[in-house]
């Protein structure tokens, strides 16, 4: 089964927060919000905060239990696990970043929109993603992909987070 290791994940988040500061060097007078998609999304937004943070960066950290906003639950068969949101400030005028672990279809992200909005209304948003799997059915497009892999024709992408998983690794 192909994977992707802790080393290569962790040099791709680093790339990754490079990119946010140097886009963030052109945008300073708007204020910038990195906010994760819970369960593995969030611990992504955590480690770029921090990353941001240990390069002079600040940048306010959120996340968000999108479960009850998925308009699949009555296709998924088991009862959702509900978990918290954590997102202590409003989204009105910042620059949010939303951060997933793996894009596929497009709907955990239109879910995620959706409780956006219900905190304020932010100058821009943008999805970013550490894996992208393809297979949309939404028109929905990240702005920032660690890895694609829509050429893999993965039916499965694993992401592993050593805070939750006890390991770093993409399987598919």
């Amino acid at each position: 089964m192909p994977g992707i290791s802790e080393e290569e994940i962790g040099r791709a988040l680093d790339a990754w927060a490079a990119h946010l500061l140097q886009t963030t060097d052109a945008q300073q007078e708007t204020a910038l919000a990195i906010v994760g998609i819970v369960s593995h999304g969030d611990v992504l937004a955590k480690r770029l905060v921090e990353k941001l943070a240990a390069a002079g960066c600040d940048a306010l950290y959120g996340a968000i239990d999108i479960t009850l906003y998925r308009d699949d639950l009555s296709f998924r068969g088991k009862r959702p696990a509900l978990r918290s949101s954590h997102l202590p400030f409003s989204t009105d005028d910042l620059r949010l970043v939303l951060v997933d672990d793996v894009l596929s279809t497009g709907r955990t992200a239109r879910a995620a929109l959706e409780v956006l909005w219900e905190y304020g209304r932010p100058e821009s948003v943008q999805l970013h993603c550490l894996a992208d799997k393809g297979g949309r059915q939404l028109p929905i497009q990240p702005d920032y992909v660690a890895f694609d892999l829509s050429e893999a024709h993965a039916k499965e992408v694993k992401v592993s987070l050593r805070e939750i998983d006890g390991k770093d690794e993409i399987t598919y």
